[in-house]
């Protein structure tokens, strides 16, 4: 007698689908908008900048990581602890929730602080 107990094993579940925001596909609503600390370093220095940053949103709508693309060493930490607090609707595809990347610019500028 041989053969296998209980049948075959169970597959694993597929992979989470991501998809990237851009061209026709829209970022959903940002329901929670957190501004950024202007580094007193670069306001005694009087120094503006953009930081170009590429988040990873959950199918919650939080936000899992993020990762400069373009910064500024003087500007770079204080976008990043932002945005990683940001909250978004969730991105629904084909009515799932479905995690997104998209591209964020955080504007560092003395006259808008």
């Amino acid at each position: 007698m041989g053969g296998v107990v209980g049948g075959l094993p169970q597959a694993p579940p597929p992979p989470a689908r991501v998809v990237r925001i851009g061209g026709q596909l829209v970022a959903p609503r940002k329901v929670r908008d957190v501004q950024p600390v202007y580094p007193d370093l670069a306001v005694q220095s009087r120094v503006s900048a953009v930081v170009i940053l590429e988040a990873r949103v959950d199918t919650r709508g939080h936000v899992k990581t993020v990762t400069v693309l373009k910064g500024h060493p003087l500007f770079d930490d204080a976008a990043l602890a932002a945005v990683k607090q940001w909250r978004y609707q969730p991105l629904l595809l084909n009515g799932e929730p479905t995690e997104f990347i998209l591209t964020v610019t955080v504007l560092f500028n003395l006259q808008n602080r």
